[in-house]
């Protein structure tokens, strides 16, 4: 089966359409079904969702793993159109698929996102559990996003502390999964939430460091610009 992975770049869903056509167009089988789906997402990060359902029509679902592929992406579909209500039905369907963790930790986590507030962190926590208790790497590494987004259901919430203990952990699932630039937006929440909580000091540090090392890069982040501003005006 095709790595999925390999062939996404979110910021040019264009790109990533094209390779996934280029894809399909010589498998076979389930995963040829399985490589349009991802046509359909990438569609619906252009906008063009009628086009998006338009390739998830033609699907034929009678393979699990595709149904709730189908469902997944229809759900995206209808929530990118301004559809949540709608979009539920279909990330709960695909979450009933139970053969492949980081399949269903995804439709979990779009339920999270389409669910009442006080549903969220639940629904976040379930897919967490799947996450640290898999043997699947990909399904492993869903940790520091859904961490992420536990720790933001808290600061929406106006609990910084939880926030805080939350994204700290984030930081921690992303420095072993290694990615560098989403370790630093990682740390990016932490020094938000310090400045949050008043700990105006140690918020600076981290967005000065985090500066530092941008600037070692020949890199800008207006993120961290805009902290170092509010923290300045503070009189950190």
């Amino acid at each position: 089966m095709t790595d999925l992975r390999a062939l996404w770049d979110f910021d040019d869903p264009a790109g990533s359409e094209q390779r996934f056509r280029e894809a399909a167009d010589v498998a076979e089988g389930t995963e040829r079904l399985v490589l349009l789906t991802q046509v359909a997402r990438a569609l619906g990060l252009q906008e063009k969702y009628d086009d998006g359902h338009a390739i998830l029509d033609h699907l034929a679902v009678g393979d699990h793993e595709v149904a709730a592929r189908v469902s997944l992406e229809r759900g995206r579909l209808l929530r990118s159109a301004g559809s949540p209500d709608a979009a539920r039905p279909h990330f709960d369907a695909a979450a009933a698929y139970d053969e492949d963790d980081a399949l269903r930790i995804d439709a979990i986590h779009m339920q999270a996102l389409v669910a009442p507030p006080e549903e969220q962190v639940a629904l976040h926590e379930r897919a967490l559990a799947i996450a640290t208790g898999s043997a699947d790497q990909e399904a492993r590494d869903w940790d520091a996003s859904l961490l992420n987004n536990i720790g933001m259901t808290h600061a929406d919430a106006g609990d910084f502390a939880a926030a805080l203990a939350t994204f700290e952990q984030a930081v921690a699932a992303r420095e072993r999964i290694g990615d560098d630039d989403r370790t630093r937006v990682a740390r990016w929440m932490v020094g938000w939430a310090l400045r949050h909580l008043g700990r105006t000091a140690e918020a600076l540090a981290v967005q000065q460091g985090l500066k530092a090392e941008l600037d070692a890069l020949g890199a800008t982040d207006p993120h961290v610009d805009a902290e170092l501003a509010e923290l300045g005006e503070l009189g950190a």
